[in-house]
This record gives structure tokens, C-alpha cells and sequence, in this order.
């Protein structure tokens, strides 16, 4: 488990990110949003125009496909492989501001890379279906869109901190299966939202290989805000008070 930074020089992370096994960190946050994306944005795609897939498809497949990342690649990079995740560990403590910066930006690539394989591989018939973008349910308003991605993100980053913290002795070996079951569940709730992204990079993907970019904004702020006030308030009133380590995503 890696100690929560205490000053500025840690806070930074500089020491941290100049190692060599960060490349390999970095590749598994790019490979893990890769497939999140492709594996997940696949199961919203339409194949047969009378019978759409449903909202616990969906959400089942994007729940899965987190537990399973979480158990391959936890142990390498904590598989963050969402933006809000690691910004809610940075304020939180477990994450070096230069470790979340280089994640977002290698979530980021693996998603728009996911979204252009998927794309790649549909069969032209589907294609008119898009890539499973998320978008605005019919009537929700800007700000209702902001705020139920911040609610769902809230949780998820909520339950990472608590499934990971060394001293929750009760929560050990659950993480992978904790986390994908409360995506799961956010899902079925919010799909006829927002779509259910929790997941800045998720939409950006098929946004950019589409090329429709309305409303993107949305899924940014509304789970950077609802991750990062998940890790402030787990800092400050959630976690146990003992003098171990601090929580991680580390598995």
C-alpha cells in the first residue's frame, strides 16, 4: 500500500512517476479503459431494431467488465480506468497529483481507442446505431444530467475507498465484486437518465470517433465533482482513525 502524500513533494508524485514499473502502471490504465470501453459500449449497441438492449444489460456487462479488469489489473495499477476515480484518490490522499494526471490522459487514449476498434469491427448495418454514447434521457435538463452523474459517481468512488481500505478487514477480497455490483446498480438507475457513464473517458471515446461532442461537458463535471467530493469526505469523516496506511486502490 503506498502512503497518503503529506506535503508538497509528495502531493507532486515527481519521484513516483520517473520510476520504470510506472510505464507498466501506465500501460494497464490504457489496456483497462481499452477494453472497458469496447466490452461495455458493445453491449449498447442495437441489433435488432424491435428489441434494443435493455438497461440491466447494459449495466450488468459495464458491472462485469469493472470486476473483472479490477481482478486482472488491480495489483498493477489499481485499475482505476475512469478519470473521477483517480481524481476522488487524489483528494483523498492515495493518489500523487502527477499519477492522476497520467492516468486520465492514458484512460482517455484506451477509451477513443476502444471506441475505434468497435467501431472498426461492427458490421456496417449497425453502425447507424452509434457507438453507445451517452446522452440526455428525453425532458432530463442540464443541471438534473450534472447531478445525477455526480450522485452515481459518489457512490462508486465512495465504495472504491471503503472496499480498499487496508483497515475495513471486513471488506478483504471483495473490492472487484463490491465495485462492479455498485456500477451495476448505478446503471440500472441511471440509464434512462443519463446514460449511466460515472466515467469522463467512457463518453469521451465514442464521442470523438463519432464526432458529436453535444453535451460531453456534462459527463466531466458532474463526475469529477461527484468523485472528488466522494474522496473529501471519506478523508475526512469516513476513514478509520488508526495509524495504518491509508486506503488505496491497490488490491
Amino acid at each position: 500500500m503506498s502512503k497518503p502524500w503529506k506535503g508538497v513533494k509528495e502531493f507532486v508524485g515527481l519521484e513516483e512517476v520517473t520510476k520504470l514499473d510506472f510505464l507498466v502502471m501506465l500501460f494497464a490504465e490504457t489496456l483497462g479503459t481499452f477494453l472497458l470501453v469496447l466490452i461495455g459500449c458493445a453491449s449498447c449497441i442495437t441489433w435488432v431494431a424491435a428489441t434494443p438492449p435493455t438497461v440491466v444489460h447494459i449495466a450488468f456487462t459495464f458491472g462485469l467488465a469493472v470486476a473483472s479488469l479490477a481482478q486482472a489489473l488491480g495489483p498493477i495499477s489499481g485499475c482505476h480506468v475512469n478519470p473521477a476515480v483517480s481524481f476522488g484518490l487524489l483528494v483523498s490522499g492515495n493518489c500523487t497529483f502527477l499519477k492522476a494526471v497520467s492516468y486520465m490522459v492514458c484512460q482517455c487514449c484506451g477509451a477513443i481507442a476502444g471506441s475505434a476498434v468497435l467501431k472498426l469491427i461492427m458490421p456496417a448495418a449497425q453502425k447507424s446505431y452509434g457507438l453507445g454514447a451517452t446522452m440526455l434521457g428525453p425532458g432530463v435538463t442540464i443541471v438534473q444530467g450534472i447531478v445525477m452523474e455526480a450522485i452515481i459517481t459518489f457512490l462508486l468512488v465512495l465504495v472504491v475507498h471503503a472496499v480498499t481500505d487496508p483497515k475495513r478487514t471486513d471488506t478483504r477480497g471483495w473490492a472487484p465484486l463490491a465495485i462492479g455490483l455498485t456500477i451495476s446498480a448505478a446503471h440500472m438507475a441511471a440509464v434512462p437518465f443519463t446514460g449511466s457513464s460515472m466515467n469522463p473517458a467512457r463518453t469521451l471515446g465514442p464521442a470523438v470517433i463519432d464526432g458529436h461532442f453535444s453535451n460531453v461537458w456534462i459527463y466531466w463535471v458532474g463526475p469529477i465533482a461527484g468523485g472528488c467530493t466522494a474522496g473529501g469526505v471519506y478523508r475526512m469523516g469516513l476513514r478509520s482513525n488508526k495509524d495504518d496506511d491509508e486506503a488505496s486502490y491497490d488490491f
